[in-house]
């Protein structure tokens, strides 16, 4: 082998050992009716990530927008809000727990939850979610239930 080949094979496996694992992304679809029946939904509601995956939220229906909710991130970690009628992909780097919502939806119950690693802040988020209109806090409330 000559010095050349190997200078690059050397290369190469410290190219890899740095790499981080592939992250992946998740798909939330913002519907005016979920496949349960009730109106006004993220689906799924409630879903578990690792640190570095995203979020893609599809506004299947117009109307819908997903944000995060005050006080339901954790310390350090990213908010976001995205636009009526559009797209919105979130990575999430940060562990915790973000609860987020769909502003004109929320007192209807359109809540959502995103677990990322172990739910650190969780009792912050569930004092935060006491501030949710109508539907949304027993919605929030049972989402956290969920995450550990």
């Amino acid at each position: 082998m000559t010095l050349a080949f190997r200078a690059a094979v050397a290369l190469t496996g410290l190219a890899l050992a740095a790499a981080p694992g592939a992250a992946k992304e998740y798909q939330v679809q913002m519907l005016n009716k979920g496949s349960d029946g009730k109106m006004m939904v993220f689906e799924p509601a409630f879903i578990k990530v690792a640190p570095g995956d995203s979020v893609k939220f599809i506004a299947k229906d117009k109307g819908h927008n997903a944000e995060t909710i005050s006080g339901m991130t954790p310390a350090g970690g990213s908010t976001f809000k995205g636009k009526f009628n559009e797209e919105v992909t979130v990575r999430f780097a940060k562990e915790g727990v973000y609860g987020y919502k769909c502003l004109p939806h929320a007192g209807m119950g359109m809540v959502g939850l995103i677990q990322v690693g172990k739910a650190s802040n969780k009792a912050q988020a569930t004092a935060a979610a006491n501030s949710l209109p109508g539907l949304g806090k027993k919605k929030m409330t049972e989402l956290l239930a969920r995450a550990k």
